[in-house]
């Protein structure tokens, strides 16, 4: 197939170039074909520049360059398009060739007369291409030495910062990173308190039976030091590394004073007090990044927090890999996440499939029985997957949703064991959006919008949604019930109408009925 005009795009513009002299389709992989593109007084010849459309500054380039990503013809290179291609129609065609498929479909699609051909359907077009974007600089006569140079680097620079950028109250990418961390220093501190615990034990043995806490263990180990130092006077001190447990300080004392352990030279305890510290200080950044992941899973998905815990649901949104993948799953991809392993090896091996993945580490796959864990999951799976859209396209982050999918599940789980009817979910999601809307009221008349925009900010866009659908389903219905009533109105008055038509005057109605069979007539009346 000939190729009639090729489309450059560029960080400056649209080129808009026509195929003067057609490349040999048969050698085309031939040295001396190739030679020629990379040669510009032989590939000169070969286009010829039509139109050149300059982009209007940095702002329009990015959004032509986002509408190019996305596959999407814009107004100014449509414009273009029809400025220059000739009239085209059933018997006349034109074949273009682009370098994007997605942006060739959409182009096609606005001109039906075009044929759109890519690199990836044709060689020529891509040899073509290559040697637009090689002597570009040369072909565009309108431009200076290094406007290209330069006009691409701060399109890529605009680009990639438009492509990172990311709402600093509700990134989803902090917590992914949170509970990544969360679960190496699990792993950490428990393999670090057993080495603490195995080195500390050969001088004080009978320290593990009394401490099973290892965050508590590694205080008291690194408060001792030598055992023998310890006497009643240190009561108070070793209470307070034991969270104020008397009983354990008293123990301690006791046991270290006829304890069976070797003795340990100062540089070696040292080392294990230094160790212990370490342990002490991974521990302590453990709580505090804890509690900074429950305050960021509040702000991004505070009604998955509130269903299934802020652990669990943290490991769902990172092995999704963002909250926005996560509510794109179907509540059946959520119940086995976390469980593909499991999953093929059962497809591959004809056996049951798994029931659940990260979300049996919930507190309500635990409450429920043996033979309900898989309804359970999968009814859970269901709220997950409702929780996890309504905070990822919801402008205001709520927990009433959360709350209410949670009793839900709360009910279900009692509808198993005593067989009580649970609250349907168009009921429970009615009195949640019912809260919701209450709370918004109250926020409303306690400060009052100045504008109308400002009062559309205070709900939530689906709420507002919902309203206006309310309002339209009301007027239309009263139009409705309108209509009727004029139409039965009509109907009645053509009633009486008629009737007063047919009305038999008393005498005649008399007479006739006084008359034998036939008489009227004069025919009888066969029987």
């Amino acid at each position: 197939m000939s190729i009639d005009y090729l489309l450059h795009e560029s960080s400056v513009g649209y080129a808009f170039f026509e195929v003067v002299h057609q490349p040999d389709t048969v050698g085309n992989r031939l040295k001396e074909v190739q030679d020629s593109v990379q040669d510009l007084a032989r590939f000169g010849k070969m286009v010829k520049l039509i139109s050149f459309a300059p982009f209007h500054g940095a702002t329009h380039a990015l959004e032509n360059a986002n509408q190019v990503a996305e596959g999407t013809a814009s107004e100014f290179l449509t414009s273009l398009l029809e400025t220059n291609l000739p009239k085209l129609g059933k018997k006349h065609k034109a074949t273009l060739g682009v370098s994007d498929k997605n942006l060739a479909g959409s182009i096609k699609a606005a001109f039906p007369g075009l044929e759109c051909e890519t690199g990836d359907t044709s060689e020529i077009v891509q040899d073509m291409l290559r040697g637009i974007r090689q002597h570009a600089p040369k072909l565009l006569k309108q431009l200076q030495e290094g406007d290209v140079e330069r006009a691409q680097l701060g399109l890529g620079h605009a680009y990639s910062r438009a492509r990172v950028k990311f709402s600093v109250q509700k990134n989803d990418n902090h917590i992914i990173q949170a509970i990544a961390t969360l679960d190496h220093l699990d792993k950490s501190i428990n393999t670090f308190a057993m080495r603490v615990r195995e080195w500390y034990s050969w001088h004080f043995p009978e320290l593990i039976r009394i401490v099973s806490d290892n965050y508590q263990y590694a205080k008291l180990a690194l408060f001792i030091g030598d055992k023998r130092r310890l006497s009643d006077s240190h009561l108070n001190d070793l209470a307070a590394q034991t969270d104020k447990n008397v009983e354990i300080a008293q123990n301690v004392i006791k046991t270290a004073k006829v304890s069976m352990g070797q003795e340990i030279t100062k540089s070696d305890m040292e080392n294990v007090q230094t160790f212990a510290l370490n342990v002490v200080k991974l521990t302590e950044y453990r709580k505090s990044l804890y509690n900074y992941l429950v305050a960021k899973m509040d702000i991004v998905a505070p009604n998955l927090a509130a269903l299934i815990g802020e652990v669990v649901g943290a490991r769902l949104i990172s092995h999704a890999g963002s909250l926005t993948n996560l509510s794109k799953c179907a509540a059946s991809t959520i119940q086995i996440l976390g469980a593909e392993k499991a999953l093929f090896r059962a497809l591959k091996t004809k056996s049951n499939t798994p029931k659940y993945g990260l979300i049996y580490h919930s507190t309500f796959i635990g409450k429920a029985g043996q033979r309900v864990k898989g309804r359970i999951s999968r009814f859970l799976a269901n709220k997950c997957s409702i929780a996890s859209r309504i905070d990822n396209f919801t402008d205001v982050p709520s927990k009433k949703y959360g709350n209410a999918l949670k009793k839900q599940v709360e009910e279900r789980l009692a509808f198993y064991d005593s067989g009580a009817a649970p609250t349907k979910n168009e009921v429970a999601m009615r009195n949640a959006m019912d809260n919701l809307l209450d709370d918004v009221k109250v926020d409303t008349s306690m400060k009052e919008p100045t504008s109308q925009v400002e009062t559309g900010d205070l709900a939530p866009e689906a709420m507002q949604k919902q309203k206006k659908k309310a309002k339209k389903q009301k007027g239309e219905k009263d139009k409705k019930q309108h209509k009727d009533k004029k139409d039965g109105q009509d109907r009645k008055d053509a009633l009486e109408a008629q009737t007063e038509d047919n009305v038999v005057p008393p005498e005649k109605k008399k007479r006739k009925h006084s008359e034998p069979d036939g008489g009227g007539s004069g025919k009888k009346v066969k029987k």
